[in-house]
């Protein structure tokens, strides 16, 4: 990690009578464009669509004084000042650039929350990666809720920052989910601690690159006071750390499956153990929790629940608050979500394993599967997924767009395995595909929904499709 100190807060910003331009409606775009608007500032926003949708949000900032402009995101407005923008805007928009060559700054959502935040404002413990962010952040914040703080979780799980940070509700810590998104626009974001999970091919369209979507992942140790912590089976997670330029003293703290080293948090007979936040943490281990207190108990569940205890026990929670917290937390939806048990046969739904490397983790976590996989790659290619988890394979059965990719990589590196590809992209084609699973399980196996594709050729969401698995399973047992 880098030696030199660099300051915790930001220069205040004073809005008054700037001419500020917020890039996008919706979420994060309409409190931004209202915050600043209250704070004196003259806000324009510009929005690419012209919808329906658009219009009634537009119809609702033009009566509060806030000029919008639809249709046109591209053309930066004269005299802007400052650009605000949601996150998906991605970088190379022509109303970037044009802001870049008039030395216009931009923030995110997140950057313009930091700046806002008042001067007892509650410190942040941020978490990102490629997968288990959302799982990790909620069960941070059980786990400071049972050591009797006052918390939130928030950010990129789908609280707005701003709207917390602005809310009359006093907090004494935040557990915040950053996306690489929002990392990429905020600049003067410094968290009491973070964590970078895990580093997978994502979102490459956005960032341009690998090196380009891990720095910006990367970006989230900036400033650390206390603890940067990573995954001892992730390099490029070490390598972030090492590259980092923190406060004085802040320490690296990694996260292992296996016995933990010092400074490091990991797992020891069945015992999640801490021999980072100890004395003499050359020869002392402080046992945290049990194995059994994660619900479910699969290794990247494990994973997180480390991620989760490490930044809580940088903010100084004792043990037993780990165990309690890891105890009270429930896992999202479509998370790995145990649906039923038919004939011997476990039905798990792992609709949000939307990439091939949260496909592996799940995959991972059961000896005999029958998997449902496939949609809409994204650009990815399945032949290290394949490879990986052949050896799990019991059956798979196909569905969804993109579903030749799998075929392919199966055929090359588990041609043993039974495929059945379903040429349907029909909401239908789930009652299908759980049927035919079904007839190739046996007792003992699991048919597992872990698409490791996104939902978007079929279904709504992966809520949707993980509500259609279910659905197809419930009438299985009718």
């Amino acid at each position: 990690m880098g030696s030199g100190k660099v300051t915790t807060g930001s220069a205040p910003f004073d809005f008054q009578g700037k001419h500020v331009t917020v890039a996008g409606l919706g979420v994060s775009g309409i409190p931004a464009a209202k915050a600043l608007h209250a704070r004196g500032a003259i806000v324009a926003v510009v929005n690419d669509g012209d919808d329906a949708r658009s219009r009634e949000q537009a119809a609702g900032l033009e009566a509060l004084g806030i000029t919008v402009r639809l249709g046109d995101g591209a053309t930066l407005p004269e005299g802007t000042e400052l650009i605000v923008t949601t996150p998906g805007w991605q970088p190379g928009k022509p109303l970037f650039q044009a802001a870049a060559e008039a030395g216009v700054p931009v923030w995110g959502d997140v950057e313009l929350a930091w700046r806002l935040r008042g001067p007892d404002a509650a410190p942040w413990l941020a978490v990102t990666g490629t997968n288990g962010k959302t799982t990790t952040v909620r069960m941070l914040a059980a786990i400071l809720e049972a050591a009797g703080l006052r918390t939130a979780a928030v950010g990129n799980i789908g609280v707005s920052l701003l709207d917390v940070v602005l809310g009359e509700e006093t907090y004494d810590v935040l557990a915040v989910e950053l996306s690489s998104y929002q990392l990429h626009w905020a600049p003067s974001l410094r968290a009491h601690s973070a964590a970078v999970l895990n580093l997978a091919p994502d979102h490459l369209d956005w960032h341009g690159s690998m090196a380009a979507y891990a720095a910006d992942k990367g970006r989230i140790y900036a400033g650390n006071q206390v603890a940067c912590v990573y995954n001892v089976a992730d390099k490029a997670t070490e390598d972030l750390v090492r590259e980092a330029d923190v406060e004085e003293g802040c320490r690296a703290i990694g996260f292992t499956l296996g016995t933990p080293g010092p400074s490091q948090l990991g797992v020891v007979d069945g015992i999640l153990v801490d021999r980072a936040f100890v004395e003499n943490r050359q020869k002392n281990a402080q046992e945290l929790a049990e194995v059994s207190d994660v619900r479910p108990p699969a290794p990247h569940n494990i994973a997180n629940a480390l991620a989760a205890a490490a930044l809580a026990r940088a903010f100084g929670v004792p043990a037993q608050a780990v165990r309690d917290g890891l105890r009270s937390f429930r896992p999202d939806a479509h998370r790995i979500e145990h649906v039923a048990d038919l004939d011997g046969v476990a039905y798990v739904d792992d609709s949000k394993a939307t990439n091939t490397h949260a496909a592996q983790a799940s995959l991972a976590a059961y000896e005999s599967i029958v998997w449902i996989a496939g949609g809409l790659a994204k650009g990815a290619t399945f032949d290290e997924l394949v490879a990986a988890s052949a050896k799990h394979l019991r059956a798979v059965v196909l569905i969804g767009a993109d579903r030749a990719l799998i075929r392919e990589a199966l055929a090359r590196h588990a041609p043993e395995v039974p495929v059945v590809d379903l040429d349907r992209t029909d909401t239908g084609a789930m009652l299908q595909a759980v049927t035919e699973a079904k007839r190739l399980a046996v007792a003992g196996d699991t048919v597992l929904l872990a698409p490791a594709c996104a939902s978007m050729d079929m279904f709504t969401n992966y809520n949707q499709r993980g509500d259609a698995f279910a659905t197809a399973v419930g009438e299985l047992r009718a």
